[in-house]
């Protein structure tokens, strides 16, 4: 079972389950069902709805289906289908033998129509799609009656028979459920039902040319299912009303309850498969697991593991209103988990060349590295270290303010795992750009302190030149400069919001050796400079690694700052009672 069901926190869709079970609602059953539309990738908005959905189905022992709404062919396609069932499965879920797709229901859907024709329900409509839209009214004047409405019983049950034959074209007749043209809900105006959309379907072919609306599809879907609650996000509050109508109005095998929770926001991140399809279609990004997408594919391959995902959505909990999350706080999640499972390896992004001239040329001993100070099982490595190394350029500067602790001139610091070294030279290239340095090593300092009893303040990390792996390294940052990227400037889109800095390519890393079999998917701590996790692109002896995340945990600053004023405020609370 995932720890998200395992631990999962109380909210008010597991006390609302728990209530019915303890009733005998629905014979104690719970059936779930996670129902994504094929046509675009999941993101991490749908990470929280899969996490509930099979989530409460485990912890009350009920199951969870999963479902794609496939009812619109013209945005669908067999890849979206497979790629969603990746991303459920990665983030731990298995459906079992309960994959459906509402295209399985197409002829029960069509019986179902027929039906609500038959009882004076529903209508087939003529006008246009503008025309009904001007028939509709607005939320303070009630709409007006198409003039097809009076449409006797056996004229209806003819016209819709021929729109399923073929005999119009796309938008000439639709059918529509006859309820209420004042009605104060909008959405209970005389819904649409079904349009003529001759659009061959991935599963169908060409045999529909007819195709449900996604509020006659999806709750009707639910009841064929026996699904026992169907939890949606906050947008289908109002589309709850023709959900429950239809159910009322149609015998149907089962009667679900719709119940809605607050959709996933979080801060620079868009949410949106529309937008989301824009920056795919607009080469803003390279696809759609860019890593710096919120697709589930996307932080596949950044890194993200998926337990912390869980982890993460286990944490914001399920709340009634809407609100947004801090991007930090996911990224801390990540953190967490890297740090307690991710191996720690050394790599040089920007190398300085580093010449020890007192070590013996030619010599390479293998020195004792940690793999992880969190985990002792997770044992030690081995790296080679010898006369010649790379360091990071910025651990290194000739004229150094006060507070800088690492390399310099005439000055000691300790390199990890190995000895005590001293700059005592400078060579420079005709630009006067710093090329090598020149050092010296004390052979007594190996993998610890001086006997001497001296200290040093810097320790450096470091890779032996020669046995060091060439790599590219991506640097990804934030993908949008600001918080709410859709919140575009005068006279733009959302276009003008995107970071010119999330993406860096570093070119010339240099890694420790340990790396050499490290396969697509495999996370590191590069310490002192963070997570990193290989990519896909990578091939034998060309590395590609990808930052998954800083080492930087600004959620815990953020936590801690929110935390001060929350005592504060308590304190000025208590003072002023007393």
């Amino acid at each position: 079972m995932p720890d998200s069901a395992a631990s999962a926190p109380g909210d008010f869709i597991r006390g609302l389950i728990a209530r019915d079970v303890a009733s005998g609602k629905h014979g104690g059953r719970v059936v779930t069902r996670f129902p994504p539309e094929p046509n675009g990738y999941l993101h991490v908005g749908h990470a929280k709805s899969i996490c509930l959905n099979f989530g409460v189905a485990q912890e009350f022992g009920g199951l969870c289906r999963l479902r794609f709404d496939d009812t619109n062919p013209t945005s669908e396609d067999v890849e979206y289908v497979e790629s969603i069932q990746q991303d459920v499965r990665w983030l731990g879920f298995d459906w079992g033998e309960q994959c459906h797709f509402t295209s399985d229901y197409f002829q029960r859907l069509y019986e179902f129509a027929v039906a609500l024709i038959r009882k004076g329900l529903a209508y087939v409509d003529d006008l246009s799609s503008e025309e009904i839209t001007d028939h509709r009214g607005t939320l303070t004047e009630p709409g007006r009656d198409s003039p097809y409405r009076t449409r006797s019983v056996q004229e209806n049950l003819d016209l819709f028979e021929r729109m399923k034959a073929g005999e119009f074209e796309n938008g000439e007749r639709v059918l529509r459920a006859k309820i209420d043209m004042a009605a104060q809900n909008l959405v209970m105006r005389d819904p649409i039902l079904y349009r003529v959309h001759k659009v061959p379907h991935h599963r169908t072919g060409d045999k529909w040319c007819i195709y449900p609306m996604y509020d006659f599809a999806h709750c009707l879907s639910d009841a064929i299912e026996s699904v026992t609650h169907s939890l949606c996000t906050l947008e289908f509050v109002d589309h709850r009303a023709i959900y429950d109508w239809l159910i009322e109005h149609l015998e149907v095998p089962s009667h679900p309850k719709q119940t809605e929770f607050a959709r996933l926001n979080l801060t620079y991140t868009v949410m949106s498969k529309r937008v989301l399809l824009k920056l795919v279609t607009g080469g803003h990004v390279s696809g759609w697991d860019d890593p710096r997408m919120p697709t589930i594919s996307g932080m596949r391959r950044r890194g993200y593991p998926p337990a912390a995902i869980r982890r993460f959505c286990r944490e914001i909990g399920v709340a009634k209103r809407d609100n947004t999350i801090q991007l930090e706080r996911l990224e801390h999640a990540i953190r967490e988990d890297l740090n307690a499972n991710a191996p720690r390896v050394m790599a040089v992004l920007d190398p300085l060349r580093v010449v020890i001239e007192n070590y013996p040329d030619g010599q390479v001993e293998m020195l004792e590295a940690v793999n992880n100070p969190e985990d002792p099982q997770m044992g030690t490595r081995s790296v080679p270290f010898s006369r010649v190394l790379y360091i990071e350029r910025e651990d290194f500067l000739e004229d150094p303010p006060r507070k800088f602790f690492r390399l310099a001139p005439g000055r000691e610091v300790r390199l990890r795992y190995a000895y005590f070294i001293t700059c005592t030279d400078v060579v420079k290239d005709a630009s006067g750009r710093i090329v090598e340095l020149r050092c010296r090593y004390d052979p007594a300092t190996r993998g610890g302190d001086a006997p001497d009893g001296r200290k040093v303040r810097g320790t450096l990390h470091w890779v032996s030149a020669e046995q060091a792996l060439a790599a590219e390294v991506r640097l990804y940052d934030k993908l949008f400069r600001v918080e709410d990227p859709l919140d575009a400037p005068p006279g733009g889109d959302f276009t003008a919001n995107l970071s010119p800095d999330s993406l860096t390519r570093v070119r010339d890393a240099r890694l420790e050796p340990s790396l050499a079999d490290a396969a697509p998917g495999d996370c590191f701590q590069f310490e002192r400079l963070g997570y990193f996790c290989v990519d896909p692109d990578s091939r034998p002896g060309a590395l590609v690694l990808n930052r998954t995340v800083t080492l930087r945990d600004s959620w815990a600053k953020i936590a801690k700052q929110a935390a001060g004023a929350a005592s504060s405020r308590r304190d000025r609370t208590r003072d002023a009672a007393e």
